[in-house]
């Protein structure tokens, strides 16, 4: 039996917690066995409470990479766990008490930030690869994009696995509940309905689509745009469907828990992203739904979405280009259906959870066997 530490920073549900989750879902019971540290008042802990593993509250990580307080107490719970394994998803004080107390370790990198200039050459460059090897024994890269994001600031592509997530599947909602929730938000047989769920930041791309509606609206066509998340950001955006008129074309829903209903009453999925971006969750639960999507050309995106096959990608930053591959999907009936049957045969393929675990099991024998190429 393998025993896995997962040690993850955030106090929100966001794409880290998530993958955590869609893990815990799937993972081999009979080989291995999961303890969890969180922050203090995580939103997390009653997600994972369900899957009756060891949960750990730790003071003083919340949502901080780094806490010199929280490898104090993230040593007591390795001691008195005794995992095989630690696996930390954003949190450097995990990766030091895992170190300290002589343990494997293994991080996921879930985002992927433009390399300041300091750590691409230099001193600078050399003590980020020194430090993220010295660190760890294996770091996950969920896509292509995080993966060249490391090697860019020198960390030695030996050590980086590429293992793209992996999620549960979405069940459509019953069509009378389908009905009910376009009737309330006022979207009738007529209307072509897209969606975004994500969080709210400048750099998720929300101004570039409400351009692209807008034009599409001019066009005298019907669209609908659902916006599930919240963030930083959301004055900005609802300030900006004001001045483009689009009250009555947006519908903004805030965070949602359950993703199905809103996946159950859009056509199409959108993802804009052009700062950060790796392994969407959201566009891979769509196409578990038969939910083809436009995307930007931006970091871990064209992993997912293979042009005019599963969706369609667009410039990033170019509402005129998002707004013809809309348009040319909302044209056609048959291209987004056929979309649809490919996006669904895509995720049977490569992205269920089952996969994604499997994935990370193998990860985890391998680095304990000392395998070191990647």
């Amino acid at each position: 039996m393998i025993k896995v530490l997962s040690v993850i920073s955030d106090t929100n549900i966001g794409g880290a917690g998530r993958v955590l989750i869609n893990y815990l879902k799937y993972y081999d019971r009979e080989n291995f066995s999961m303890v969890v540290a969180l922050p203090k008042g995580s939103m997390l802990k009653e997600r994972l409470a369900k899957f009756n593993i060891p949960i750990y509250e730790i003071d003083g990580m919340a949502d901080k990479s780094m806490d010199f307080g929280a490898i104090k107490e993230l040593k007591k719970v390795i001691k008195a766990e005794n995992p095989d394994i630690v696996h930390t998803h954003g949190s450097m004080s995990g990766r030091i008490a895992g170190r300290q107390c002589g343990k494997v370790v293994i991080y996921t990198r879930h985002s992927a930030f433009p390399v300041s200039n300091r750590i691409k050459k230099g001193p600078g460059r050399f003590i980020n690869k020194k430090i993220n090897e010295h660190y760890a024994d294996r770091i996950i890269a969920i896509s292509p994009a995080a993966a060249e994001n490391l090697t860019e600031g020198g960390i030695s592509p030996d050590i980086i696995d590429i293992m793209m997530n992996g999620v549960e599947p979405v069940k459509r909602l019953p069509d009378e509940e389908v009905w009910d929730l376009k009737e309330d938000f006022g979207i009738g047989p007529e209307n072509f309905t897209v969606g975004i769920i994500a969080r709210i930041e400048d750099y998720k791309g929300h101004m570039d689509i409400l351009q692209a509606v807008k034009n599409i609206v001019d066009t005298g066509r019907k669209i609908k745009l659902i916006i599930a998340g919240s963030g930083s950001y959301e004055r900005e955006v609802k300030d900006r469907i004001r001045e483009l008129g689009l009250e009555n074309n947006v519908v903004f829903m805030g965070f949602v828990s359950d993703v199905a209903s809103i996946l159950s009453i859009i056509d199409l999925q959108l993802n804009a992203s052009w700062g950060t971006e790796t392994s969407s969750l959201s566009i891979l639960e769509g196409f578990s739904m038969g939910i083809p999507a436009v995307v930007s050309d931006y970091g871990g995106n064209p992993c997912l979405v293979e042009d005019g096959v599963n969706g369609l990608i667009f410039k990033r930053r170019d509402p005129d280009d998002l707004t013809r591959c809309i348009l040319k999907i909302m044209d056609s009936e048959k291209l987004l259906d056929e979309m649809g049957k490919k996006a669904l045969e895509g995720y049977k393929a490569k992205f269920t959870g089952e996969i994604f675990a499997s994935n990370i099991e193998k990860i985890y024998v391998k680095t304990l066997k000392g395998v070191k190429n990647g």
